[in-house]
């Protein structure tokens, strides 16, 4: 429930952006070497959602969820004696969200702690980018923290340009390390009174290829290719599942799991007015999970200060052959789990978003380069749906 969330949360912020077009760098004149602001971006987003599918409950009951997010990052860079740009990105976020899923951990309560909690993450990375040969390194590490589970991050990656700069080679590799807090649905607990829970661990470890090729100046596109590997506790130990018997039982999954994704991505540029942005994605894993995602979305400039970019995303998926619904897990099975985000469904997700980015600055203010709302409706065959509004100044 956490997990799809913030998911939606996540493709919905990070909605696709256009490849940058640019040919080799020979400037040679002065660059500060002092560090300087680039920009900086609040991003504020509301997210609702509904359904009666709940993994609390055993994959019945209210699915109902809202979350208040912010973040803001902040962009700084410099120049060494090289001439070598060195970019430096930090970055604050923190959620909150009530659910009413989750207060059913234990229903005796008239709202248990579980009801709210909030998210806390922070970030940094930097980039050292050689223009004059086209290749750039970077690192980044992270940290999220809320009431039952803690993660730390950390990436590195690489890009190499072609001569001729039409081609771009990437490659990357990152590590989280988190920890979960083993709260149990109340009548599975040895102490009622337990508030201090026993932890355990969950490690996911990911590697990444991509491609990106300018075609000719209306056409670009690019291949992207991930290998992630997650051992550890990977369910849940307040997602309940009920067997034919009417036992109550904690959702029990494998400890390891395989991961394979593969995208494909082409952005199409018509004039000057509208690009189209496509998106497929295949995905594959070990538990049987199988997934295919399409998705277009298109940027029309309306004036040369003020965009209208209209998205839709399909998604399909296969279930994982340890789901079953309520009720219908029995004792001879080794691993089961009731949450719908393993099961079999589709989901439709669109919307629209509205940039505006005037030359004098939003509001006459100069620093405030562009102001940008995005609205976004997702729906699953499953009978979720949900809403999520965002807003995102930057200041450069």
């Amino acid at each position: 429930m956490k997990k799809l969330f913030l998911s939606v949360i996540g493709m919905y912020l990070t909605m696709l952006a256009a490849f940058s077009q640019g040919g080799p760098k020979t400037d040679s004149a002065y660059k500060p070497r002092k560090l300087t602001f680039e920009e900086a971006n609040l991003v504020s987003s509301y997210y609702r959602q509904d359904g009666n599918n709940s993994a609390v409950t055993g994959g019945i009951g209210s699915e109902k969820l809202t979350d208040f997010s912010n973040s803001i990052d902040l962009k700084l860079n410099m120049y060494d004696r090289r001439l070598r740009k060195h970019s430096f990105t930090a970055e604050i976020g923190i959620d909150h969200y009530t659910s009413a899923s989750s207060d059913k951990i234990d229903p005796s309560t008239l709202s248990s702690a579980s009801h709210a909690d909030t998210r806390f993450y922070p970030s940094l990375s930097w980039t050292m980018e050689n223009e004059s040969k086209g290749t750039a390194i970077g690192s980044a590490v992270s940290f999220s923290s809320e009431f039952d589970y803690k993660s730390f991050g950390a990436n590195i990656n690489f890009a190499k340009k072609t001569g001729n700069r039409s081609g771009e080679f990437s490659a990357k590799a990152q590590a989280y390390f988190d920890q979960v807090s083993l709260i149990y649905p109340v009548e599975l607990r040895t102490n009622q009174h337990e508030d201090d829970y026993a932890t355990t661990g969950r490690n996911s470890f990911s590697g990444s290829l991509g491609w990106s090729q300018i075609i000719n100046r209306q056409l670009q596109i690019s291949l992207e290719g991930e290998l992630v590997y997650q051992q550890g506790y990977l369910g849940l130990p307040f997602h309940r599942v009920y067997f034919t018997d009417n036992s109550v039982h904690v959702e029990n999954l494998p400890s390891t799991r395989l991961k394979i994704p593969l995208g494909f991505r082409a952005n199409y540029f018509i004039g000057d007015r509208f690009i189209v942005r496509t998106w497929y994605r295949n995905y594959h894993d070990d538990w049987g999970v199988n997934s295919n995602t399409i998705q277009v979305e298109t940027v029309v400039k309306l004036t040369p200060f003020f965009s209208v970019t209209p998205f839709y995303r399909f998604y399909q998926q296969g279930a994982t052959r340890y789901f079953a619904p309520y009720g219908l897990h029995s004792a001879t099975d080794t691993y089961y789990t009731s949450n719908y985000d393993l099961s079999r469904f589709n989901s439709n997700f669109f919307g629209a978003g509205f940039r505006i980015a005037p030359p004098e600055g939003i509001l006459k203010i100069q620093r405030l380069n562009s102001l940008e709302v995005r609205y976004g409706h997702y729906q699953k065959t499953t009978g979720m749906n949900s809403d999520i509004l965002s807003l995102n100044l930057k200041f450069r």
